[in-house]
């Protein structure tokens, strides 16, 4: 049986906690917080005193060999006794702090005390406990006396106590390998360029290196990614698999993927879970994670143990899957999860449980790990990976929490109002600034100190104050007040601050510019990382902005018959600004003549709703007789879906929707479902302060501003809207860029390998022609 390996934390907190969740304030950043108290007082402790002394020993108990690690926050001598500091942040009232309070944290440092004092062969040992409260910042310390053969039993009553959970682990790991060492590819041929991405993760995977793939429609990424790295796994890796992803259909696919291996080969021993949001997996009409309010939450650490043993029977833990078991065990079905998720081979998710640096999965990756990441549609990553390290404040929320405590000078009042003024002064500041807009490289310092000086008295009235309006209200600007303050603990070159002033409304962002470092320490957690998209191009843009510069990279050409795309090019419109009111009636004609040359359904992306209700306006007073459809701003997922009903195979439709928005990309209508495509422009950014800024900083730190801030992310959302169109081998379809950049070198040396045969147009009249000649070729060999 192999060598178990265990935190100390792990191992406690597995086996001794009890109780309920209550995440009224815990878990917001209080590992950043508690690290920061942490280092304070084990400076403030002085000579003599060792902080994050590092411990493992090696224990074989009831046939199980552990190996047992994990960092002692302190140990001292004082008067020839060894002591074991072990250091804990928390929030209840200073009275409340009893010497029980909680016997976990005993628990941990006992074993670091039982670890050192065999170590250096000590027969007495102290372990203290020091409670820092962080509201009133006052300490509270107890200390209990141990032998070394009081706490070595312990430890081995524990491993005890440990022992079939292992024996089920191992178990169960030599059954899923000796399985995916005989996994077969599903299906009986692989497509094209299919095998030759499969082999390059493979490799990438096998070495621990990082691969860029750009992948496009049709290979079947998922597969090509998943089978390769369950390969990997069963020939030595025995970290998890994360297939992480934007979107929920990306994760559907994955779940698909999983579901074929399974069907095709029954004897797969395979454990994986789906995990999803908590507001969305809540059993409640409302979410509100305390034991007065959620059953789910009240008892769950006294249910876990029994509930996790029986649920590890299930190997395929789906989103509709844990809401079952949740319910039958009375279990918060996201905390559930995450328990279950320590388990299993297969880990699917959305991007922030690696790259957010507060909703990660830090159980896995605190101390990094041998794990695999695949990161499906990468070419979303900059932009959220931007949105996860920066955070915004804005004065209205603070003047409205301020006002919902009525008159009077408590603590928080008094915080509050010195916030605002502080937002005030920053108002101030905007003043005759281009757009009230202005920028500061260097952190604002003084404002962010006003804003850490309302946290603590937030806490205590939020604690006092459990239910209604105010209180959700408060609880809201409380986190937001954590995030930016989180956000304020990394700022540095990469950052800058907007301040931005509109009537009495002031609003302050810490903007991560740069998050390439963030990305490459998040994939550092991990033996290896495949990065793969339809669209990721230039490569050396991605390789830069991901944090991956050594990376290796694959641009694989596309599967299907290029002659079954007609690819076409309006080079004689000007979508730019200045230009568009001239635009309005040479694209309708444009969009008239594609979507006249086959009956079907067809879409148009526009750059803006303001130029999509132009050219829609236009093209309905030319053509009254087509049939249109407009995407609305702010659609719901019921609004979403119709839209998408409406585009069936015996319908002939003209839809208008919204560049690199949500029909832009992720949206699959497959054969006569979609048979064109037109993107109106190069799909640049809107500019503004923000994109200048992002211009700015790339022209200083890379000399390519405009290509980072606008040409590269905007030719890629004209690559996903052109992707909507070929879905299949089977289908034949149109796309019209319609702009005359496209034409020029800049642009055409980021068009893919499969649209060399681009034609260049310069009236409708072209269009039809070439049209009739694309579609007619369809029919004359039918007959």
């Amino acid at each position: 049986m192999a060598q178990v390996h265990l935190s100390v934390r792990q191992l406690v907190e597995f086996l001794l906690q009890a109780g309920s969740i209550d995440s009224r304030f815990s878990g917001f950043d209080r590992a950043a917080e508690g690290a920061r108290i942490h280092r304070r007082l084990q400076r403030a402790a002085g000579k003599g005193y060792d902080a994050e002394v590092y411990l493992k020993q090696e224990y074989t108990v009831e046939g199980v060999d552990y190996l047992i690690d994990g960092r002692a926050d302190g140990i001292f001598t004082v008067d020839g006794l060894v002591t074991v500091d072990e250091i804990k942040t928390v929030t209840v009232p200073l009275e409340e702090i009893a010497e029980d309070i909680q016997p976990v944290h005993w628990a941990q440092g006992q074993v670091y005390a039982a670890i050192w004092a065999r170590q250096q062969g000590l027969e007495e040992i102290c372990v203290r406990l020091t409670y820092f409260q962080v509201d009133e910042e006052q300490i509270v310390r107890f200390s209990r006396r141990f032998t070394a053969i009081e706490l070595d039993d312990f430890v081995q009553e524990l491993l005890a106590r440990y022992a079939p959970w292992a024996k089920r682990a191992q178990s169960w790991q030599d059954q899923r390998t000796e399985s995916l060492l005989a996994l077969r590819f599903p299906f009986a041929e692989y497509r094209g360029g299919q095998r030759a991405m499969a082999a390059g993760v493979y490799r990438t995977l096998r070495d621990g290196q990082r691969l860029l793939c750009q992948a496009p429609t049709g290979i079947g990424k998922t597969m090509s990614t998943l089978f390769p790295a369950l390969k990997a796994m069963g020939e030595g890796c025995d970290g998890r698999i994360f297939y992480l992803t934007a979107r929920t259909t990306a994760r559907t696919a994955a779940e698909s993927a999983l579901a074929r291996l399974r069907q095709s080969q029954p004897e797969l021993r395979l454990k994986s879970i789906t995990l999803t949001a908590k507001d969305k997996v809540c059993l409640l009409e409302k979410r509100e994670c305390t034991p007065d309010a959620c059953p789910y939450a009240r008892g769950y650490y006294d249910r876990l143990r029994d509930a996790l043993w029986q649920a590890l029977d299930e190997d395929d833990f789906t989103r509709a899957k844990l809401e079952e078991l949740a319910r039958r065990f009375q279990l918060c079905p996201f905390e559930f999860g995450l328990d279950i998720s320590l388990w299993c081979d297969v880990i699917v998710g959305d991007y922030n449980y690696l790259f957010d640096p507060v909703v990660n999965l830090k159980r896995f990756f605190e101390a990094g790990g041998d794990h695999l990441f695949l990161v499906d549609e990468a070419h979303n990553l900059p932009d959220r990976a931007r949105d996860m390290h920066s955070a915004g404040l804005c004065k209205s929320e603070v003047f409205r929490c301020s006002k919902l405590l009525g008159k009077g000078r408590g603590k928080l009042k008094t915080a509050l109002n010195r916030l605002n003024r502080a937002f005030i002064d920053l108002r101030h500041q905007c003043e005759g600034k281009p757009g009230r807009t202005f920028f500061s490289a260097p952190a604002l310092t003084e404002f962010d100190r006003c804003v850490s000086r309302v946290t603590g008295p937030m806490e205590e009235w939020l604690e006092e104050h459990r239910e209604g309006e105010a209180h959700d209200t408060m609880l809201d600007l409380y986190f937001e007040l954590r995030q930016y303050l989180r956000v304020a603990e990394w700022y540095d070159g990469h950052f800058v601050t907007q301040v931005s002033a509109g009537g009495s409304e002031v609003r302050v962002w810490q903007l991560c510019l740069d998050p390439s470092a963030f990305v490459d320490a998040s994939l550092a957690k991990g033996r290896g990382a495949v990065l793969f998209s339809a669209t990721l191009s230039p490569a050396g843009y991605f390789k830069d902005i991901l944090g991956c510069t050594g990376a290796k990279t694959a641009a694989l050409p596309s599967p299907f018959d290029p002659a079954r795309l007609g690819l076409f090019c309006a080079a004689d419109v000007s979508t730019r600004y200045k230009d568009r009111q001239e635009s309005l009636e040479p694209i309708a004609r444009y969009l008239h003549a594609m979507a006249a040359g086959r009956k079907g359904n067809y879409m148009a992306f526009f750059p803006s709703y303001s130029y999509l209700s132009q050219v829609h306006e236009t093209f309905c007073r030319l053509f009254p007789e087509v049939e249109t459809l407009v995407q609305e701003a702010g659609m719901d997922e019921a609004a979403r879906e119709a839209f998408l009903a409406r585009f069936t195979p015996s319908e002939a439709l003209l839809g208008f929707g919204v560049l690199g928005g949500v029909f832009g990309e992720g949206v699959d209508l497959v054969g006569q479902r979609l048979i064109g495509a037109a993107i109106v422009g190069v799909g640049l950014p809107q500019v503004g302060p923000r994109q200048e800024m992002l211009r700015h900083y790339f022209d200083q730190t890379r000399g390519g501003g405009f290509d980072y801030a606008y040409r590269f992310p905007g030719f890629n959302k004209v690559l996903q809207a052109a992707g909507r169109v070929i879905r299949t081998a089977d289908d034949k379809g149109v796309v019209l860029l319609i702009d005359d950049r496209f034409a020029a070198a800049g642009y055409r040396q980021l068009f893919p390998a499969h649209w060399r045969h681009c034609r260049y147009l310069h009236a409708p009249k072209e269009l039809e022609g070439q049209l009739a000649a694309f579609w007619g070729a369809d029919e004359q060999s039918a007959e």
